[in-house]
């Protein structure tokens, strides 16, 4: 069986011959870089600068000798572009560590800290002296959000999170841009049997804190319903239509499509249900139900914290599968989450604690952490092993290795 039969069996809530694995295959399945370079060195692999593709959370390339080692599943359509050393350049991380970044990232040097700016000279987002992560600093909906819904567009300019793009890099959807598209994801499908994972955003909820910042775009849902009614419904209309473009480019080659919006909290969502079916369901219904009705994917949601309350609706627009499972938040353990949705909703995650397990425990506190998750959320299918969210650069490699590891024990034991 091929991996990517078995991601697609195990979506399917069909039991695989084996857990299927993520990791690297979205931006909240993979490692920071520092983090990735001390795992190469641990695994006795040659060592090799790391490739940052995503600036603001620092996150590198995983090589394919990495993913051959954890017997990786699925893989992110990014990795079948910027192949040239031509598309990287030199920089450095925050622990001195050298490294490659994407060539069209400029960061540079401001008062100790590292700054990148949009073409205007406008900071969008810095690097402070002692961080380990870029930091959004343009809010460009913050104020006057009514004269400017007409440039929504042009605003993402000014979103870090839009603005810092990672491979394929900062395609446009011209013919060009598309044929480009294509061609690469074509070329990427015939070299590789793993699931592929096409990454395309469509944000509302967390894409309205991207632009009017959280605290004002949170006051504005409650105070200003209009406004974000018409913010959301002009926000709608540019995804359809990218996501037309984009589908038309990628959707052959590609197995499963991943939207992001982080609703969630450590205490629950960060607004009602009932909020969330006034001004978020029906969209995300459109959205993703536009994308099945332009290519055979399955629609992934990135949704971080305690979501459980908004899962019902969230099914009912047409979702798939969901990570990356915080089962440390409130009421999002995994018994209660495979009882209750374990056949309707894929559970792409939850199959190792990152706040407290991998940073803090021993290889064996990893290993017995990682098999009693496996024994709840691996029978029967519906289910994809990711850690909850990406490996920080504090976490020691022994731990990367024990939890992988404990996946490959969990196999043998249940063959």
């Amino acid at each position: 069986m091929s991996s990517r039969e078995r991601v697609l069996q195990s979506m399917n809530f069909v039991q695989p011959d084996r857990v299927v694995v993520d990791f690297g295959g979205h931006r909240s399945s993979g490692i920071m870089a520092i983090a990735y370079v001390r795992l190469r060195e641990y695994l006795g692999l040659p060592k090799r600068l790391p490739k940052v593709y995503d600036m603001p959370q620092q996150l590198a390339v995983i090589d394919d000798d990495v993913l051959q080692r954890f017997n990786v599943d699925c893989i992110e359509l990014g990795r079948g572009f910027c192949l040239d050393d031509a598309d990287w350049k030199p920089w450095v991380l925050p622990d001195g560590t050298e490294c490659l970044i994407p060539n069209w990232i400029d960061p540079f040097r401001e008062s100790g800290h590292w700054v990148i700016k949009a073409s205007d000279g406008t900071p969008i987002a810095i690097q402070k002296q002692g961080m380990l992560y870029f930091d959004q600093v343009s809010f460009p909906l913050m104020e006057n959000p009514n004269d400017k819904l007409d440039q929504l567009e042009t605003m993402q300019n000014y979103n870090m999170w839009s603005a810092l793009a990672a491979p394929p890099g900062p395609v446009t959807y011209d013919e060009e841009g598309l044929r480009f598209l294509a061609q690469g994801a074509r070329r990427f499908r015939e070299s590789t049997s793993r699931a592929i994972i096409g990454l395309f955003g469509g944000s509302l909820f967390e894409g309205g804190q991207q632009l009017f910042r959280m605290d004002n775009y949170l006051t504005r849902l409650a105070t200003e319903p209009d406004l974000i009614h018409r913010f959301l419904d002009r926000s709608v209309d540019i995804y359809k239509r990218n996501l037309g473009l984009y589908l038309e480019a990628v959707g052959p080659y590609i197995d499963i499509i991943l939207f992001s919006d982080d609703y969630g909290m450590q205490t629950g969502p960060q607004i009602s249900p009932e909020m969330f079916r006034e001004f978020f369901k029906h969209r995300h219904e459109q959205l993703w139900g536009y994308a099945k009705e332009l290519a055979p994917v399955k629609v992934l949601l990135h949704c971080c914290g305690s979501i459980v309350d908004l899962l019902p609706d969230m099914i009912d627009a047409g979702l798939d599968a969901v990570n990356p499972v915080q089962t440390n938040t409130r009421d999002m353990e995994p018994a209660r989450l495979k009882a209750e949705f374990g056949d309707r909703l894929v559970l792409r995650g939850g199959g190792c604690d990152t706040r407290h397990i991998l940073p803090k425990g021993s290889p064996e506190e990893t290993r017995d952490h990682v098999l009693r998750k496996l024994d709840i959320l691996a029978p029967g299918g519906g289910f994809v092993f990711q850690q909850v969210h990406n490996i920080q650069a504090d976490v020691p490699p022994e731990n990367i290795v024990a939890m992988f590891d404990a996946i490959a024990e969990w196999n043998t034991a249940h063959s």
